[in-house]
């Protein structure tokens, strides 16, 4: 990963409290897995960012160095990587990401 890309997603990172590398966008999402992200997120009505991974490439492949997971999409929460679509679906249906969430906006 080249070093703009890795300060890119950095920023985009740290700069958000809720931050989604996804296909497309929040209000066109490209994938269902990406889909599933912007719903349970909607549905909490929290503020959140997103980066369209198809948009840029480097960051596409760089993000997943970044977080050493191999999927798209990924979800940071107060500059740290969550997980992506089913880890996230998990932790709403357990009321965990709520609180996540929460603690986050708090901050």
């Amino acid at each position: 990963m080249s070093t703009a890309a890795h300060q890119k997603i950095d920023e985009l990172v740290k700069q958000n409290k809720i931050m989604v590398f996804m296909k497309g966008n929040k209000l066109m999402p490209q994938c269902g897995f990406s889909n599933n992200v912007v719903q349970i997120l909607n549905t909490l009505g929290v503020p959140y960012e997103t980066c369209d991974v198809l948009a840029d490439q480097e960051i596409r492949q760089g993000v997943k160095e970044y977080s050493n997971w191999p999927t798209i999409p990924q979800v940071y929460i107060n500059g740290e990587f969550l997980g992506g679509s089913d880890i996230l679906i998990e932790l709403y249906q357990k009321g965990e990401l709520q609180q996540a969430v929460e603690v986050a906006l708090a901050s």
